[in-house]
């Protein structure tokens, strides 16, 4: 089941960003719901809200590093099943974002609410992922 998870959100990000590559207009924003939600296509160089802009090796590395350990952590035996989701949610988007920047050397975003930065649905993915990993951590019973 992990690996079905981990392939459908990988497949649908890396759908989402070719879409929008190949539709939008980089950096033009397109209303979707005026005054609240655009899609605008920008190339993200660096992490969440820019920062450290142009450290690509580092990235890879790092998203290396963090594949491992979730990776790992996916073949515990007695973690929940809210657990294992999250995880494989945060693999799915790690994944999704390092295809990106090894394929291009950014990553490409296009969701855009206006109140926050732009971003796609590997960082969503790994959003509700650390959400699902948090709630397991401080509220299931070990």
């Amino acid at each position: 089941m992990i690996l079905i998870i981990v392939a459908s959100i990988l497949f649908f990000d890396q759908l989402t960003k070719f879409l929008a590559v190949k539709l939008l207009p980089l950096n033009h924003p397109l209303a979707v719901i005026d005054n609240f939600f655009y899609l605008t296509l920008v190339r993200n160089k660096g992490a969440a809200f820019g920062i450290l802009k142009d450290q690509l090796v580092f990235f890879i590395l790092i998203t290396l590093v963090a594949i491992v350990i979730i990776a790992l952590s996916l073949k515990e035996k007695n973690s929940s099943r809210l657990y294992k989701i999250g995880l494989a949610f945060m693999l799915a988007g790690a994944l999704g974002n390092l295809i990106d920047r090894v394929s291009f050397g950014y990553v490409v975003d296009f969701l855009d609410f206006r109140v926050w930065p732009v971003f796609n649905l590997a960082d969503s993915f790994v959003t509700i992922g650390a959400v699902f990993f948090g709630w397991v951590t401080l509220f299931e019973k070990k």
